[in-house]
């Protein structure tokens, strides 16, 4: 049998690529958020990076040196690598994996109906990766960056690479669970110094071959078995998101008894030995984004599938929507009924409207009787919101591109992000108007 490579593009225009011959050419399958910027920084140190993804579109649009998505700073870091040959994209796999000697798969794993880790489309990646890796003479290194529960990697998805490949994990192919701690806005920065890199390992030739992609950082490397290093994603992402529920709680207790919020929490994040660090617990609005409410979710399932109980965890999304309802009453008791929002994306400095709890305010107070809109430069009409027609609708319905006009128009004015474009808007206020924010201001450093 033939093995037949697809390519999308000539790769005579490719010839200078893998100009460090010492160095492994990386694949990087998925160009969604993790691939787009995993693609991006690694090529931009000297990698030479292929990047994979079905949508033509994402991957037309690496090959004119452009980002596929809106994440700050990617855009030169792209074109850079594109000009330098650094990086090219592909909509094959078989071409990614048998160009490359390690391949990152940064494949979506969504929430499934009863709050499930959705493998679907990991595994199905996988089987297409072993397929490839069948036909390989040399070593091959398998990184895994998609979140998932533990012991999916073990269980589930080497099973499918060692299928397919007929070679054996460890030995034929190595396979490291890489999981990435990316936020949103600050994903450049994120991926470039990290705070600890997590390297689960099947073997000690991956370990080497991760460990030297990594001391090209500025990072703690922590090496340790792939069951652990699932865990620690999970984890992480439910700590942050307890952070912002526990802090958002003490928040409404403060201003029940009307003590300053920001100034406990300044206190009591001062305390570095003890209390951690202080990112995320500030006093602020609901968490939301593809993250925080997809993993609490995961890891409530997970906790049932045991029979272990977690009731604080288990409670986060429902404390987080409580925190909603709370503002909603809070705006409510002011008595006007035309509301502006100043941000809808989930997190100021981006485009993600997934889980977006300022998208859920908007939508509890219209159905309360409030006439809302809202001003937020980067929504638009393919702001991540999914294939439901009412939601394009109401955001072309309530949604203004002129702040001075949206500032006339509502007495009640939100800040639901904490950036530039809330500070201008507070220039254009009256004293007729009635002001909202819904994080702490910069200076307030909590």
């Amino acid at each position: 049998m033939t093995l037949q490579l697809h390519n999308i593009i000539d790769l005579q225009n490719y010839s200078s690529l893998a100009l460090n011959l010492d160095s492994p050419v990386i694949s990087v399958l998925g160009l969604g958020y993790v691939g787009a910027v995993t693609s991006a920084c690694l090529s931009n140190i000297g990698y030479s990076v292929i990047g994979m993804d079905k949508d033509k579109v994402k991957v037309d649009s690496i090959n004119k040196g452009i980002s596929p998505i809106f994440e700050m700073g990617l855009p030169s870091l792209i074109r850079e690598s594109v000009e330098h040959n650094n990086l090219y994209a592909v909509d094959d796999i078989d071409h990614a994996v048998l160009h490359s000697d390690i391949t990152f798969l940064c494949i979506c794993t969504p929430s499934g109906e009863h709050g499930e880790c959705d493998l679907s489309h990991l595994i199905n990646v996988c089987e297409s990766v072993g397929k490839a890796l069948k036909y390989k003479n040399s070593h091959h290194t398998v990184v895994i960056k998609s979140t998932v529960p533990p012991l999916t990697t073990q269980n589930e998805l080497i099973p499918v690479l060692e299928k397919y490949s007929n070679k054996k994990a460890g030995e034929g192919f190595g396979v490291c669970f890489n999981p990435e701690f990316l936020r949103e806005s600050t994903a450049i920065e994120d991926f470039n110094n990290p705070a600890v890199t997590v390297l689960g390992v099947s073997d000690k030739l991956t370990e080497s071959i991760m460990s030297d992609i990594f001391n090209n950082f500025e990072t703690k490397i922590e090496v340790t078995s792939i069951e652990v290093a699932e865990f620690v994603k999970y984890v992480n992402n439910c700590w942050h998101a307890t952070k912002v529920t526990f802090t958002n709680e003490i928040s409404r207790l403060c201003g029940a008894m009307e003590v300053d919020a920001c100034s406990v929490m300044k206190i009591l994040t001062a305390d570095h030995k003890l209390n951690t660090s202080a990112y995320y617990m500030k006093p602020g609005f609901a968490f939301g984004g593809s993250c925080l409410p997809k993993d609490t979710r995961g890891i409530k399932h997970l906790a049932q599938k045991m029979g272990v109980s977690i009731p604080m965890i288990a409670e986060l999304n429902n404390s987080n929507s409580d925190h909603i309802d709370f503002v909603v009453e809070r705006i409510l008791k002011v008595g006007l009924k035309e509301v502006g929002l100043v941000g809808l994306t989930f997190k100021a400095l981006t485009d993600d409207m997934r889980e977006s709890p300022n998208l859920v305010l908007m939508q509890r107070l219209i159905k309360a009787g409030v006439d809302v809109s809202f001003y937020d430069p980067l929504v638009h009409a393919t702001s991540h919101l999914g294939t439901e027609e009412s939601l394009r609708e109401l955001i072309q319905k309530t949604q203004y591109t002129d702040l001075g006009k949206f500032v006339a128009k509502n007495k009640v004015i939100v800040l639901s992000h904490n950036d530039d474009t809330a500070k201008h808007a507070l220039t254009l206020l009256s004293d007729e108007h009635f002001v909202i924010e819904l994080d702490c201001k910069e200076d307030d450093q909590c």
